[in-house]
């Protein structure tokens, strides 16, 4: 079985897309050397692009979230394909603040509250879709959640958690998205949030050993739910050479003369998996002729 499921009701009117997204987020953590509050908010973050990534069309399209809430933990981004493979950073990755009074690690406090989440639909088309709302919470689920009621009028349930260890590893992380499509009655969506009010969050089902089908068949009990297609999802970042050296020459013929009379070879750093290239500026001007 895959680590990404998708399922539906019996019915056809709601639909599950969840994700153990537990190994992803340990190469995250692993690349970032984030702290125990920003593993938490990027790792919820490329969880839910991971699974919007999945409910793409095609293969080749993509999907960009961006938060900027102005918390001391800067942008957060996550990008996935239409695979649910993803990739993402946090422009300061360590950040220290108090735990929430409840004892659990301040997402929205690292991400900030003041702010913007931004969706980027990228489906080949001549421009991108693009969507944006103001920030909830920060706490990331809640502002998936409100992305669907407010952008799309789709009712969404988003349940995303990473559960961090005192090493600062990854314990386990995980989330779903759950919707009701066009036609749902009032007895089904009372249903539904009975049984979302009655299950346990994400990490406590996957630290009990719960699999994805497992927790999909909790929070759509009575629905009869089927899986539709399972996935193995990862962090995997596409960078390359070449692309580097295009970026670099989008810059312009000025701008590189003038970089290779500074710095011949320039370091380049990518900033989704911390590959360094050495890029003979004065190579890539020839290149031009």
């Amino acid at each position: 079985m895959g680590n990404m499921i998708r399922g539906i009701s019996e019915n056809g009117g709601v639909i599950f897309c969840g994700v153990d997204s537990t190994n992803l987020v340990r190469t995250m953590e692993q690349i970032h050397k984030t702290s125990a509050v920003t593993s938490a908010a990027l790792g919820r973050l490329l969880t839910a692009a991971s699974i919007m990534g999945i409910m793409l069309k095609n293969s080749k399209d993509s999907i960009t979230l961006r938060v900027n809430g102005g918390g001391p933990a800067g942008t957060v981004l996550a990008v996935a394909d239409g695979m649910g493979c993803v990739k993402g950073y946090v422009e300061h990755p360590v950040v220290e603040i108090p735990l929430r009074p409840d004892g659990k690690l301040n997402v929205g406090g690292a991400v900030g509250r003041d702010g913007t989440l931004s969706i980027v639909r990228d489906l080949g088309l001549k421009e991108p879709y693009v969507g944006q709302i103001p920030l909830v919470s920060g706490e990331i689920a809640e502002d998936i959640t409100s992305y669907y009621a407010t952008s799309e009028q789709i009712p969404t349930v988003c349940a995303l958690g990473v559960l961090v260890a005192p090493d600062l590893t990854i314990s386990c992380a995980g989330g779903y998205l759950l919707q009701l499509l066009p036609g749902a009655t009032e007895e089904e969506i009372t249903m539904l949030e009975k049984n979302i009010a009655n299950v346990p969050s994400v990490t406590t089902l996957l630290q009990q050993g719960k699999t994805m089908q497992e927790i999909m068949e909790m929070v759509m009990q009575g629905f009869d739910p089927q899986v539709l297609d399972e996935y193995d999802v990862e962090y995997r970042c596409d960078c390359t050479e070449q692309r580097v050296e295009r970026a670099l020459i989008s810059m312009g013929r000025a701008e590189l003369e003038k970089l290779a009379a500074e710095e011949p070879v320039v370091e380049v750093n990518c900033q989704f998996c911390d590959k360094k290239y050495h890029v003979d500026v004065n190579k890539l001007l020839k290149s031009l002729d």
